[in-house]
């Protein structure tokens, strides 16, 4: 394979001891920046501090967030202190009074407080995408932000580092609350958590990241301060930048900023070594999804760096890889399971190495699973694979490696995991030539030395476990007078230049090449410049709202052959080719996408054409459909993320629920083989899009997709984009799904809006979007969130139909969760919001900035080009919307906020829908909001 190298990455120290990588990049217009700390969960293991102080890097500085620090700064102490003698408290009385006296207290620092001015100064100064997260070994902080503001991001990013705040201590650790509240309400989170601390047990990552309820319960700022003298210094962090700048100029801007940082060096930790299972170790855990088994064998891994890390992979490869072929997929593709997968992650001081298996629910025993599953690991153990296959599944990781260099942010994040590993870049890049040096014999010996005798065996019981909240806080919320204020830190930032640079726009002539292969046929063509790595995408216009059987067709796709070639032997010669083909189905299209190398493109396209004309429906393959649609039932209708999907979606688009029109299990049931392959055929009928991607000039592919695609079959035109009608609602109303094992509830609310058929419309949408619940200046973040501690997700958009749909309405949804006890209260602050929506023009500017850069910094990578282009093409744009949302943006003011909001959505009924627990509901306070109307699972979901 010929292999071309990223884009170089620059390694240097800063004067204080600092890692710097810088990667230039110009083929997007964007910088991708980011911090990493060597420092997280397994560093303060079961507290939560390493997740708690990420949270509280956003709350500001000594300079950033405040009007009066020196003011502010007495009250913070007593607070601190207050916290300390809290966590040596069991008094649940003096506990209750030390909690009443910290709220005061911190009520009191408020009045110094300005909240989120940090997130302001980087949306103010280029920045989008502001996050950041925590792992087991690593912190990272990291947002986009347009070139010119490169001094801006340095100084802030620096300065956050220096000399970090902890205000708004209070009101944040109840946000922390409600994610772990969230967490524990995904289904099996529990299961994962209590199966984690087994395979880990005695090392840290045995505990989970965000940390137990019991320390959340006792926090100590004492602690969080010396975690961060500990771990927040130089020498112990990395600064990454990729995108759009140049290293000369950059590196001086960030020599004079993050130099500041304190000098010091991380005491070396003592390593826990992970025992040796001995020999077949047995544990359940609990899953609450009746007539379903799972199970999971838990092996020792390899930490990052091992030696033995990359045949590890290979040999896990020969189980399960991207084409189906490994060990452990045939085993499901043959139905003789339910599904199976290996997992091997590498964290950096240990690793994960497993088989997760789900057995037929009545007629297997976990036993005989077992067996089943020893015998494929004993084909690798003794070598039962072919040379050519191990080759193919080689140049699998080589190209799965190239393409997670190929743009600015995948490229940025892999940068990231490197330097947390304590790796060189170069070093990494090595990894590929070790790679190449693999030897099937090395491979076979890896298998021997981890698949071992020794291993935890994991089976599955239904059943629930006791889960861990806390009552709802009788304290006031912290509420600061100065949101939209400034400090004089401000001025310093005001001083830097900028110049000011024109963003870059879609060209939809310049940008992509296309023609027209034949009438409802059109290729669009981007050159890759990268590697020699090619991506096809075939889009034909049709999708799952309009056929929703199509979502089995893409899943029963994956499983079957041609009339000459078994499923085995069409799937090897893809892998051999180092191709892979795989199928998905959104609203408005299915797609299938073919990747590989430019060199193997006619062979890859000739055995794609011949599955395309030839498909051979297997009834065997469709039990394990039938086998997949129970267990999706199952799970879908335990998890509060799915139903809540489904009550909105009937609350929005009524009997047109994607949910209620989805074939039932009964229905799945009745799918035959040849009607599956004529839906395959007859899908191959209907208006497509062939983008492709890859070295190759236009004219080559197009002769290869003509010679070996059955284009000319194509005669239907497409109906995409679809819109759906919504719903007329005259007064308000509660549709409410009762989840009685939930900790958190979830809320939406809907407002249909009024047709307005102009462009303006679409553009005040987005504003409005922005300013009522887009980012952490928006009113629902800070009035829900950040100042309530009500949630830890809250959001709101407006959708405005595409200039395809302009004579249709648009409608505005919103969602929070929050702990059920706190439904009520949260709904009164958002219904307030809705039908009387504060007026703020600060906010309004801000936003208008943080759209500004968002429109800077999304030029896409080179691979979506062409969808993107092609998707605006079919919702009626002719040009890049950014350009004209831009030129509206600059003259918009508050007054055209408030008309769009009076004129869409105030006054309006306001409906909402929750899926929540009745039993810790005020149900009785829900009737303020509107009659409530009790649903069932039939009413919302097709069983």
């Amino acid at each position: 394979m010929r292999y071309l190298l990223p884009l170089q990455v620059h390694e240097h120290t800063l004067s204080n001891g600092m890692t710097v990588w810088l990667n230039e990049d110009h083929s997007q217009p964007k910088v991708f920046g980011a911090v990493v700390v060597k420092a997280g969960a397994k560093d303060c293991p079961d507290t939560g501090i390493a997740h708690y102080f990420e949270h509280m890097m956003f709350k500001g500085t000594d300079k950033i967030g405040t009007l009066d620090y020196k003011a502010e700064k007495v009250l913070l102490d007593v607070i601190a202190d207050k916290y300390d003698a809290l966590a040596e408290c069991h008094d649940e009385e003096e506990r209750k009074h030390l909690l009443q006296i910290i709220n005061d207290l911190s009520v009191k620092a408020a009045d110094y407080v300005i909240p989120n001015e940090f997130d302001r100064l980087i949306t103010r100064y280029g920045g989008t995408k502001l996050n950041a997260g925590t792992s087991y070994d690593f912190t990272v902080y990291y947002n986009t932000f347009s070139p010119p503001y490169i001094a801006h991001w340095a100084e802030l990013n620096s300065e956050r580092l220096c000399h970090p705040v902890f205000r708004l201590f209070q009101s944040e650790l109840e946000t922390v609350y409600e994610e772990k509240n969230m967490y524990s309400d995904f289904v099996g989170s529990q299961a994962v958590e209590r199966l984690t601390e087994r395979y880990f047990y005695p090392h840290p990552y045995a505990y989970p990241i965000i940390g137990s309820t019991e320390h959340l319960k006792n926090p100590r700022l004492s602690e969080m301060k010396r975690f961060f003298e500990t771990y927040y210094v130089a020498s112990n962090m990395g600064l990454i930048l990729s995108g759009d700048f140049q290293a000369d100029v950059a590196l001086p801007i960030l020599e004079k900023t993050f130099s500041r940082i304190r000098s010091g060096k991380v005491p070396e930790a003592k390593k826990v070594e992970l025992p040796a299972f001995k020999g077949k170790e047995k544990m359940t855990v609990k899953v609450p999804i009746p007539f379903m088994k799972v199970m999971a064998m838990g092996f020792r891994g390899v930490p990052a760096n091992h030696e033995d890390q990359m045949a590890l992979r290979v040999a896990v490869s020969l189980l399960n890889n991207s084409n189906g072929t490994g060990f452990l997929d045939k085993l499901t593709i043959e139905h003789k399971v339910v599904s199976s997968m290996a997992m091997n992650e590498s964290m950096n001081e240990a690793g994960i190495l497993g088989i997760l298996v789900m057995p037929k629910f009545l007629i297997q025993t976990y036993s005989s699973v077992e067996k089943m599953i020893w015998k494929v690991i004993n084909r690798v153990k003794q070598g039962d694979f072919s040379d050519e296959i191990f080759q193919s599944l080689k140049l699998e990781l080589k190209r799965e490696y190239a393409s997670n260099l190929e743009d600015i942010s995948t490229r940025a994040k892999v940068m990231m995991r490197v330097f947390s590993q304590g790796k060189s870049w170069s070093q990494y890049l090595d990894d590929l030539y070790r790679l190449n040096s693999l030897s099937k014999e090395d491979v076979i010996r890896i298998a021997r030395k981890y698949f071992t005798e020794d291993y935890l065996f994991v089976t599955k019981q239904t059943g629930r476990y006791p889960k861990e909240t806390l009552p709802k806080p009788d304290y006031a919320p912290i509420i600061p007078k100065n949101a939209d204020a400034s400090s004089d830190y401000v001025k310093q930032l005001e001083s830097l230049p900028v110049k000011e640079i024109e963003p870059r726009f879609l060209d939809f002539k310049e940008d992509v090449e296309s023609v027209e292969l034949r009438p409802l046929v059109r290729l669009y063509h981007t050159t890759n410049l990268i590697n020699d790595i090619f991506s096809i995408q075939i889009a034909f216009g049709v999708g799952q709202v309009e056929r929703p059987m199509l979502s089995h067709l893409a899943t029963y796709l994956h499983f079957v052959g041609t009339d000459d070639l078994t499923f085995d032997q069409f799937r090897w010669k893809l892998q051999v080719l180092g191709s892979t083909l795989m199928f998905h189905v959104s609203d408005t299209d299915f797609m299938m996408e073919i990747s590989g190398f430019d060199e193997h493109l006619a062979e890859t396209l000739e055995l794609v054409g011949t599955f395309m004309r030839h498909a051979k429906g297997e009834r065997k393959k469709l039990h394990q459909i039938v086998e997949e649609a129970k267990v999706t039932e199952k799970a879908f209708v335990k998890s509060s993320e799915n139903m809540i999907k489904a009550l909105l979606e009937k609350v929005k688009y009524g009997n047109q629920s994607r949910y209620l029109k989805k074939l039932s299990l009964s229905g799945v049931k009745r799918l035959k083989a040849p009607q599956m392959i004529e839906a395959f055929m007859e899908l191959q009928k209907v208006a497509c899009q062939i983008h492709y991607c890859g070295k190759l000039p236009i004219e080559q592919v197009k002769e290869y997709i003509k010679r070996y695609l059955p284009v000319d079959q194509v005669s239907i035109p497409s109906n995409s984009s679809i819109y759906r009608e919504l719903q007329d609602y005259q007064q308000p109303l509660v549709y409410f799904y009762d989840m009685p094992d939930v900790s958190q509830s979830i809320v939406c609310s809907f407002v249909k809006g009024e047709v307005q058929q102009d462009r303006e419309a679409a553009h005040l949408a987005e504003l409005f979007t922005g300013y009522f619940g887009g980012d952490m200046s928006s009113l629902m973040f800070q009035e829900i969130r950040e100042f309530r501690s009500y949630a830890y997700r809250v959001t709101a958009r407006y959708h405005q139909p595409t200039v395809r749909h302009l004579s249709h309405p648009g409608d505005f949804d919103t969602l929070l969760s929050t702990q059920n006890d706190k439904t009520v209260d949260a709904m009164t602050v958002l219904d307030t919001l809705i039908k009387e929506m504060p007026r703020r023009p600060e906010r309004v500017e801000a936003v208008k900035q943080h759209i500004l850069h968002r429109i800077s910094n999304d030029y896409p990578p080179f691979r979506k080009l062409s969808l993107l282009i092609a998707s605006l093409l079919r919702e009626g744009y002719d040009d890049d919307p950014n350009r004209s949302l831009r030129e509206d943006l600059l003259k918009m003011k508050m007054e055209d906020v408030v008309r769009f909001y009076q004129r869409h959505i105030q006054g309006k009924p306001v409906v909402y829908a929750i899926v929540g627990n009745a039993k810790q509901i005020d149900m009785k306070g829900l009737e303020s909001f509107g009659t409530v109307i009790k649903v069932k699972k039939k009413d919302i979901y097709n069983v």
